[in-house]
């Protein structure tokens, strides 16, 4: 066990500061410096205990990057992420290895991520099996007790992944991230490769085990029903940074960002004729250079000299709600995008 005790009341459980990430990309020339992907720009962002932060975004946004650089997966190009105090990647390999008890991740595909020549009960005893330190009876038992937690049996445990569906198979996911007893999840996009009516049910299983054991989560999504569900906050990125923030109720009945509000009225809506796709996001701009002025601005309708000019900051436009557009309270006198219909 780790001697580290949880976060007292008023700290965060996790602490991202400056977060930035640059990846060089193969050269083109010899002649020529290789380009870089600006993959995260100074993202900063806190998760209390039991508490849901909701990551939202374009394809080549930055949340799968965010979510890799809060695992500890990856280095980061500068910025920090502290879990319970503890800066990760300042900490030794071993403590790393260690610290891994107290975070866990869930993976897209339920498909690919599974081992499919192992036994669910190795699957999922995997996590502690890499830490040590636990014989093979209580590892058994521990194996036992969080697939009934997830609404598995123990007849499963000698199963392989193809004996499941996808929703099962993301079930013993959820397993594997469980067996550790961890602080904190990483979900990236838990449910986007599920049927609808299973999405409902992974999602209710990640609510009610919130609730029984009072996790914390980041949930990476493009889809913006999944977030509110699910998430008490939400951040919007969009090339690398974060451009809104805030609770669901303040994101989508009073956005103040026009690239949240693009997002929005993508999401299909029901009409007289049938169900209508609402002209929003477009394609994403580069990574591959440094912008000058607001990154949205090529895209926005509301842009003018002074957001091509000037990186507007992430500010406060109402209680713990933040955007970083010089006309965010423009675009929070627009009706809601729902009642446009």
């Amino acid at each position: 066990m780790l001697d580290e005790a949880p976060p007292t009341t008023g700290q965060p459980l996790l602490d991202v500061r400056d977060l930035a990430q640059r990846y060089t990309l193969p050269r083109e020339s010899m002649f020529k410096p290789a380009a870089q992907v600006h993959a995260l720009n100074g993202v900063t962002a806190q998760v209390m205990a039991g508490r849901s932060l909701g990551v939202v975004g374009e394809s080549g946004s930055g949340k799968s990057t965010f979510a890799r650089l809060v695992m500890a997966l990856e280095r980061p190009s500068s910025g920090s992420v502290s879990l319970m105090g503890r800066d990760l990647n300042r900490l030794p390999a071993e403590e790393l290895r260690r610290a891994r008890r107290d975070f866990q991740m869930v993976f897209q595909d339920p498909y690919g991520s599974l081992d499919p020549r192992q036994t669910i009960a190795r699957i999922v005893a995997e996590p502690l099996t890499a830490l040590g330190r636990m014989d093979r009876a209580s590892l058994g038992e521990r194996v036992s007790n969080v697939l009934r937690q997830v609404g598995l049996r123990d007849a499963d445990m000698e199963k392989y992944p193809h004996e499941f569906s996808g929703g099962q198979r993301q079930r013993i996911a959820i397993a594997r991230a469980l067996i550790t007893q961890p602080k904190l999840i990483v979900a990236d996009e838990p449910v986007s490769a599920l049927d609808v009516s299973v999405q409902a049910q992974v999602l209710n299983l990640l609510q009610d085990l919130q609730d029984q054991f009072g996790l914390s989560y980041i949930l990476i999504s493009h889809d913006l029903a999944v977030v509110d569900y699910l998430c008490d906050e939400i951040a919007v990125m969009y090339l690398g940074r974060i451009v809104e923030q805030g609770s669901p109720e303040d994101l989508f009945a009073h956005c103040a960002h026009p690239y949240t509000r693009a997002l929005l009225e993508a999401v299909p809506r029901a009409c007289a004729g049938g169900v209508r796709r609402r002209r929003g996001a477009q394609q994403i701009a580069s990574q591959s250079t440094g912008t000058k002025g607001c990154t949205y601005a090529s895209r926005c309708p509301l842009a003018d000299q002074r957001c091509r000019d000037a990186t507007p900051p992430l500010r406060n436009v109402g209680t713990a709600h933040l955007a970083a557009c010089h006309h965010a309270e423009a675009v929070m006198a627009l009706p809601p995008v729902a009642a446009e219909d």
